[in-house]
């Protein structure tokens, strides 16, 4: 029997409040587990790579105080790790490193595990199920904080146990994960609250993740803007780092996050219970006149539907790599002495010490995103299946057509993205006088490409097959590549063990020749799986959720 059924059967006889948020609260789990499974994987072997890298590469007193001296200061690493302190120190170099990335990616986290048990959940008609048996709003609202609670938990854990099989003091280590916990429950709570403003699923995304976005701006301006420390108390990202974990824990902050995450909690239950379900209380469209544009093909419906996630993926990308090209100057090899160098060439890096090489560094981190922006688009498909795919099938167009310009579309995306991101790299280094030069900068973007169709093959082939999972399973094999080339060059594998990784088979471009024996070989396996897939979906049946 079903969790939903369950809830449902002998309605004259009202289950206790707790059974029936534990109901819930298992059926989110269940739904939710690959996600899960997937940020605690990213969480624990994030945190454990970093600071067995750092005592590998830093040995000596020596070395630790030339990389404080080189780097400590770089307003560069500020913008993307945040505010160092105590480089010198294992503890503290994990801090600045796990903490400034991790917060980030409990922010995200958070974010999708709101907006999919609520706005998710009524899109897709359940919710309406579920209080339509004898369950109140309260109960279900009980049953979402402790669904995000467990999920939050399971991370936390993952983040704690990476660290301490690293070697840091377990103080420390669960100082560092819960500051990143606390950002986590904000966000959730932030997604919760545009889930009751916006009518839809990608609306309540776009709303929380605006608010990652202004989060982040301002933990920028705070870290990197003189005098301007004081924007850091404004924003969640800010407040995981005046935590200090690793670095003198201060755990009187954690009632900011706390404060927020009750207020925003209350305020969106309190709305909740004044609008009707799968309506939003920002006004929907339902009686705006209607219009035909981009309506003449399965491709350009896709286009109608995503233009303002596209156009906020575009303007995202150009702002951040604009500036980031702004302060690759900011790296000098003039007081890196010689041994550090081959310690930062160990680590895969080149020559970041230059700033064509700080920049192409920086590009493997674009290359992910790129590549995370087409699992989003898998994501995508199984939601346009749910919705209206056997309504546009019922028309004129047939499934190959369908799947073919939906991947079309997404390719096209991608590509503008990466080249977007090199135009802007290259447009920032122009305002700050640096010569980085227009066609490396593009090339380094386009770099993003063949390796976007190539985890874009198994991932639609997973959609062929098993749609249900598809979009979870695209994540995992993402990152699950990704982190293995962090963390396998300090493990001292066979070369072949390593070279099971893509992300192994990219040149850092502009600084190394493109492989365009490499693209070719990953973009021609992504081809193939994408024949697969499409042989695949035209044989299953449509399913719906």
């Amino acid at each position: 029997m079903t969790v939903l059924a369950a809830l449902a059967v002998r309605p004259h006889r009202q289950r206790p409040d707790v059974q029936q948020s534990l109901l819930l609260v298992r059926r989110g789990l269940r739904d939710s587990r690959t996600r899960i499974v997937t940020f605690g994987y990213l969480f624990a072997v994030y945190a454990y790579v970093q600071p067995v890298g750092y005592r590998h590469t830093y040995k000596t007193p020596l070395e630790r105080a030339v990389f404080v001296h080189s780097f400590g200061d770089n307003p560069g690493l500020r913008l993307l790790y945040g505010l160092p302190r105590r480089l010198d120190t294992t503890a503290g170099y994990t801090a600045w490193r796990v903490g400034g990335v991790l917060a980030v990616a409990a922010a995200f986290f958070g974010l999708l595990a709101a907006v999919r048990a609520t706005r998710a959940e009524e899109e897709a008609g359940r919710t309406e199920v579920v209080l339509s048996a004898p369950v109140s709003r309260t109960t279900a609202t009980t049953a979402l904080w402790s669904l995000i609670a467990a999920g939050t938990g399971v991370v936390w854990v993952a983040e704690f146990a990476g660290l301490l099989i690293a070697r840091l003091p377990a103080g420390g280590a669960a100082a560092l994960a819960t500051s990143t916990a606390a950002v986590s429950v904000v966000f959730a709570a932030i997604g919760a609250l545009g889930a009751q403003l916006a009518g839809t699923r990608r609306g309540a995304m776009a709303v929380g993740g605006a608010a990652v976005a202004a989060a982040f701006l301002l933990r920028i301006l705070a870290d990197t803007v003189s005098g301007a420390g004081w924007l850091g108390w404004l924003t969640p990202l800010g407040w995981a780092e005046r935590l200090q974990p690793s670095t003198g824990f201060r755990p009187w902050v954690l009632v900011l996050p706390a404060a927020a995450t009750a207020v925003l909690a209350a305020v969106a239950a309190r709305w909740s219970r004044s609008r009707d379900i799968g309506a939003g209380l920002f006004p929907g469209r339902d009686w705006a006149e209607p219009h035909l544009a981009l309506l003449r093909s399965p491709a350009l419906l896709a286009l109608r539907t995503q233009r303002g996630v596209l156009i906020a993926w575009l303007g995202a990308t150009a702002s951040f790599l604009a500036i980031l090209g702004v302060v690759s100057h900011s790296l000098s090899s003039a007081d890196v002495p010689d041994n550090v160098r081959r310690q930062l060439e160990k680590l895969g890096v080149g020559s970041i010490i230059t700033p064509k090489g700080y920049m192409s560094f920086l590009f493997l981190i674009v290359v992910l995103v790129i590549t995370l922006f087409a699992a989003t688009q898998i994501s995508g498909l199984r939601q346009d299946e749910i919705q209206h795919l056997e309504t546009v099938l019922a028309g004129p167009i047939g499934r190959t057509a369908w799947l073919l310009q939906r991947l079309a579309l997404t390719l096209l995306a991608a590509a503008s993205l990466a080249l977007t991101a090199g135009f802007a790299a290259w447009g920032g280094g122009v305002a700050a006088g640096i010569h980085l030069g227009l066609a490396g900068m593009l090339e380094a973007g386009a770099n993003a490409i063949p390796i976007t169709v190539l985890f874009l093959g198994p991932g639609v082939l997973a959609y062929g097959v098993a749609p249900r999972m598809a979009p979870g399973l695209t994540y995992v094999l993402i990152a699950v590549s990704f982190l293995w080339q962090l963390v396998g060059s300090l493990l001292s594998p066979p070369r072949w063990v390593l070279d099971l990784s893509p992300f192994a088979h990219l040149a850092l471009v502009p600084t190394q020749r493109f492989q365009a024996l490499s693209a070719a070989v990953m973009a021609g396996l992504g081809a193939v799986a994408a024949a697969l897939a499409i042989a695949a979906f035209r044989r299953r049946d449509l399913i719906g959720d």
